[in-house]
């Protein structure tokens, strides 16, 4: 009895985890180089797979049947041994229905947006038909048939409701990536947007997800999708049901194991303190994005006497960089002003969930270690000037007026439920 993920390189796939989950057999990462494929596939050495890229449509001519659905889509993601012969089916149509459906976007009669053209975006067409979208285009840098250009769209289409990315622009470990990228067009051309769905799970949010959000477009990463299409998938193996509720339920454990919870706000709000205690009581990796810095260029204090505050932020934002490509399920502190930039938003939201750690200004005490904020005028000139940021930037907004255990108390009940 042999199951599995069948791809060509899968060194992040977390399949194998969804998979166990269930409990119901035992789940590989079957890597196969493009070579090697057609003998795997004659030799049929597995009970059921999943399939994904560069497979889906590869694996079609070795089957004995394929599902109507799969068949239409044109891609398959499943294939069954059943006595020496595969059958084909799609459960990513499944999967990607199930996370629309969750976010509560409704698609009927919208105009739809398809960005990428691989065989996810079959799919997406197909589930947007059956959603009863009214137009859907699909969105590529060059126009072809039945191919628009992103200036065609943003020309032709400013009125588009809906944007599913099924191109792999901002997946891992390219996370600085959006589909939009060199194209001359962003999500400000679409003001009548009502959703942005993103097929990428790793990071759970990608660069566009990000600026959905933070443009107040309802947003949405792939991480649901991926985990109910391997239920799915899961049913087709062994004929056996899985509850709608084991799907969420996987799908809240797996979020809860792979994100960072991070925290921001004003230098002394509390956020070092409340995090210490928040990886005590979570058990996790605690990271304190200053202590990070210090270990690689010294005290931000000395730092920023010495080459001012600009070289520091450089300096700040590669730091964050660094720890947000190779952390997840872990605890993060930042500096006061790591929201200032942009791009340290990016990183911090891709895998976490933001926290702005809010604290009566009076009742911090400045410090000679903070120059930025170093007498009383300084600071609250400081926090007038980042509220804004801080409040437009994280999901969760907590007061602390009350004690660390209190906030840490406050927190974990957001962050686990």
């Amino acid at each position: 009895m042999r199951y599995g993920l069948l791809g060509e390189k899968l060194p992040h796939s977390f399949s194998k985890e969804i998979h166990e989950k269930l409990g119901r057999y035992k789940y590989e990462l079957i890597e196969v180089a493009k070579e090697d494929f057609p003998s795997f596939a004659e030799k049929r050495d597995f009970t059921a797979i999943n399939v994904t890229i560069p497979y889906k449509r590869d694996i079609i001519p070795y089957l004995e049947t394929i599902s109507e659905q799969a068949e239409k889509i044109g891609a398959v993601n499943v294939a069954i041994n059943k006595d020496g012969k595969l059958h084909g089916y799609n459960t990513d149509f499944a999967g990607l229905r199930g996370l629309i459906l969750r976010a509560g976007f409704d698609l009927k009669g919208k105009t739809v947006l398809i960005l990428g053209y691989g065989g996810t975006s079959r799919t997406a067409n197909a589930v947007c038909a059956d959603l009863g979208a009214k137009c859907v285009k699909f969105v590529k840098r060059s126009a072809s048939d039945g191919i628009i250009s992103y200036a065609d769209a943003a020309r032709d289409y400013a009125d588009a409701e809906y944007i599913i990315n099924t191109s792999p622009a901002g997946m891992y470990p390219s996370t600085d990536a959006s589909p939009f990228d060199g194209s001359g067009v962003s999500l400000a051309d679409f003001p009548r947007l009502c959703g942005v769905v993103d097929v990428i799970y790793n990071p759970l949010r990608t660069k566009l997800v990000t600026e959905a959000q933070l443009r107040g477009v309802p947003a949405v990463g792939g991480l649901y999708m991926l985990v109910a299409q391997a239920t799915a998938a899961a049913e087709l193996f062994t004929g056996e049901s899985v509850a709608d509720e084991a799907t969420e339920g996987i799908f809240k454990d797996l979020l809860l194991a792979k994100q960072n919870l991070v925290l921001t706000g004003m230098p002394g709000s509390g956020k070092s303190t409340v995090g210490a205690l928040l990886a005590q009581k979570l058990c996790r990796k605690f990271y304190d994005t200053d202590e990070e810095f210090t270990k690689k260029y010294g005290t931000p204090a000395d730092y920023i006497r010495e080459n001012g505050e600009s070289a520091f932020r450089d300096a700040e934002s590669a730091v964050i960089a660094e720890l947000c490509a190779g952390v997840t399920g872990a605890v993060i502190s930042t500096g006061g002003g790591a929201i200032l930039r942009r791009e340290n938003i990016y990183a911090l939201r891709a895998n976490g969930r933001i926290y702005f750690i809010d604290r009566d200004i009076s009742t911090i005490v400045p410090t000679s270690d903070r120059p930025l904020s170093s007498d009383m005028d300084m600071l609250r000139k400081r926090y007038e000037e980042r509220y804004p940021i801080y409040t437009g930037t994280c999901d969760v907004h907590v007061i602390n007026d009350g004690t660390a255990q209190e906030t840490a108390q406050k927190i974990t009940e957001d962050f686990t439920k």
